[in-house]
């Protein structure tokens, strides 16, 4: 076992310049909190799942919360990364300035990759002002009203930053200027939240808090096209990202669920179940399974970090 988290700390940090650059062992929690002093943010509003997260886990695991649809993901903040390889080499790619690489971006690349490829010690990320102000509002619809909504909203300039339906009931987020969360809001109606009860309700669902979460029933993660018509599995959905995130508790085989994600132009990930006998990800096409090995024979020669981790095969 390596354990990195005693590699801890900040390196730099200049927050007129709206960069931070820390070691991978750095909790996220202590991180977060050390922006919001200088009322700054990780716009990608990563999951901890626990207070022991770290920076490296948070990039290497490049899972996103709520924001993701209107800030972006985790590998459009990462400016540059220092890491070591299957050889024990120390590496860097990337910096931290915007403009920074030329030829293939492996910083980037390197976010999601479960460790599999390299350790990483260091990450330079770009970092965002707090908004201004912040409104929720929750609305009462079914999926195909939900699905409408958002994809009509997607197409207008609202300063929407977060939503999710589950139930019949949809809620959204509004972050931006005064004037503009005000006048989004009176655009688009239904009951305002009050603000500890909206702040409790995005965090329930960005940890996964949230009762819908809550029961032992396997939980799939769907990726699809936001515009997607509602996906026909047995079982319970709560849609994030605009219709672009389908969360999914299911006992249908992994097979039918992968082939509903695919139906509608996405994939399936098995996020967390008791059997995880169908694997997490979706099977490799021969051709992406050869990428696949030809990058962890680049990364990791010997086949010593993360084996297994993300397919059998690596």
């Amino acid at each position: 076992m390596l354990d990195t988290r005693g590699y801890a700390g900040i390196v730099a940090y200049e927050p007129s310049e709206l960069v931070v650059t820390a070691r991978c062992g750095t909790p996220l929690a202590e991180l977060e909190e050390i922006l919001s002093g200088n009322r700054q943010m990780l716009a990608f509003e990563p999951p901890h799942f626990g207070p022991g997260a770290t920076l490296g886990g948070c990039v290497a695991a490049g899972l996103a919360g709520p924001r993701r649809a209107a800030a972006g993901a985790v590998r459009d903040f990462v400016l540059g990364v220092r890491v070591l390889d299957g050889r024990g080499r120390d590496l860097s790619f990337g910096g931290r300035v915007m403009k920074n690489v030329a030829g293939y971006d492996v910083s980037r690349f390197l976010v999601g990759s479960m460790g599999t490829l390299a350790v990483l010690l260091e990450v330079s990320l770009k970092v965002l002002p707090l908004p201004a102000a912040e409104r929720s509002l929750r609305l009462e619809m079914n999926e195909t009203q939900a699905l409408e909504a958002m994809n009509r909203w997607a197409g207008e300039p609202l300063p929407v930053s977060a939503t999710a339906w589950c139930g019949g009931r949809l809620t959204v987020r509004l972050s931006g200027a005064q004037a503009a969360v005000r006048a989004a809001a009176a655009r688009i109606g239904g009951e305002p939240l009050a603000e500890d009860e909206a702040r409790r309700f995005w965090e329930a669902i960005r940890e996964q808090t949230d009762s819908f979460f809550a029961d032992a029933t396997p939980l799939w993660r769907l990726s699809v096209p936001s515009a997607a018509p509602p996906i026909a599995l047995a079982g319970r959905q709560l849609i994030e990202w605009g219709g672009a995130l389908r969360w999914c508790k299911t006992e249908a085989p992994a097979a039918d669920v992968r082939a509903a994600a695919a139906n509608a132009g996405g994939h399936a990930t098995l996020f967390r179940a008791a059997d995880k006998s169908a694997g997490a990800f979706a099977p490799l096409s021969p051709e992406l399974l050869r990428l696949h090995r030809a990058l962890k024979q680049a990364f990791d020669p010997a086949g010593i970090l993360g084996r297994g981790r993300l397919y059998p095969e690596l």
